[in-house]
């Protein structure tokens, strides 16, 4: 790891950390205390995938469906009106837009095909913006001056990488460059997020692998085809699936570095809180 001790992160004069875990457990929150306190640069990885790897995609795709509106069609023709996505820290709203849902187009859905499709777009996205990690760490100290540094991951993260492979790419240039901290959630946790995402179900990004099994898992045991499938109810259904597959691949990254609870985070009020907290997981 990065820092090894307690006294070594204590006296680091740059901290830098990476912090994982399922979308909705405070990753953003610690982000944004952080980033208040002025010393902390804050990278958004799905910022980063909605501004720079999928910006243009995610335009094109709004364009498109403007473009269907006689009205629209006529202004953005003429150049009297422009899109742009509004993208920021705390809304993603124009990447999970755009990442949609499979399933009947009646309902929003899309065809599994081109479904897939954007799921590999934002794969190879997030990946490209991990790898961008090393490069923010050094742009915030040379260009803005900031001392430290925190990386604000995807709930996905754990998709892309094989934690029990000592030489994995991604999580060997990540743990070169940031502590690992795994924000690890109970099971009073886990129903709270089911309970969330039931109300409000939002687009995920899934490994290949799984989204094949879960779709013909749900195919055939809701006896339908894919014009048949109410998205909304698909992805409601995947949802609680899709956090049991990741727990374990969760845990499995957590031995490249420290773990803290949402219960923590939400004790934490200022800056030296947190280095206090991740000085105590470093206690021997």
């Amino acid at each position: 790891m990065l820092y090894t001790t307690a006294q070594q992160w204590r006296d680091a004069p740059r901290r830098k950390v990476l912090v994982f875990g399922m979308s909705g457990l405070g990753k953003t929150h610690l982000s944004g205390l952080l980033r208040g306190s002025c010393d902390w640069f804050h990278y958004s990885i799905d910022y980063r995938i909605g501004t720079r790897y999928l910006g243009e995609t995610i335009l094109d795709n709004a364009k498109a469906e403007a473009m269907k509106v006689p009205f629209l069609r006529d202004l953005l023709l003429s150049d009297s009106i422009y899109i742009a996505s509004n993208i920021t820290f705390e809304n993603l709203s124009p990447v999970a837009t755009w990442l949609g849902k499979p399933g009947n187009p009646d309902k929003g859905g899309l065809p599994m095909e081109e479904y897939a499709r954007r799921q590999e777009a934002f794969k190879q996205g997030e990946i490209a913006a991990l790898l961008d990690t090393a490069h923010f760490a050094a742009r915030a100290k040379t260009l803005y001056g900031y001392d430290h540094f925190i990386c604000d991951t995807g709930g996905s993260i754990c998709e892309w990488v094989n934690a029990d492979d000592p030489n994995d790419p991604l999580l060997r240039a990540l743990s070169d460059e940031c502590l690992l901290i795994w924000i690890k959630g109970d099971e009073a946790h886990t129903q709270e997020l089911i309970r969330r995402f039931d109300r409000a179900p939002k687009p995920m990004a899934y490994q290949p692998e799984f989204l094949v099994r879960v779709w013909q898992d749900y195919l055939t045991q809701n006896n339908c085809t894919e014009a048949d499938v109410d998205p909304d109810v698909f992805v409601r259904w995947t949802y609680a699936q899709a956090l049991s597959h990741r727990q374990p691949r969760y845990e499995a990254m957590s031995k490249w570095g420290v773990t803290i609870t949402p219960d923590q985070i939400s004790g934490l009020s200022r800056e030296s809180d947190f280095v206090e907290l991740i000085a105590q997981t470093l206690e021997p």
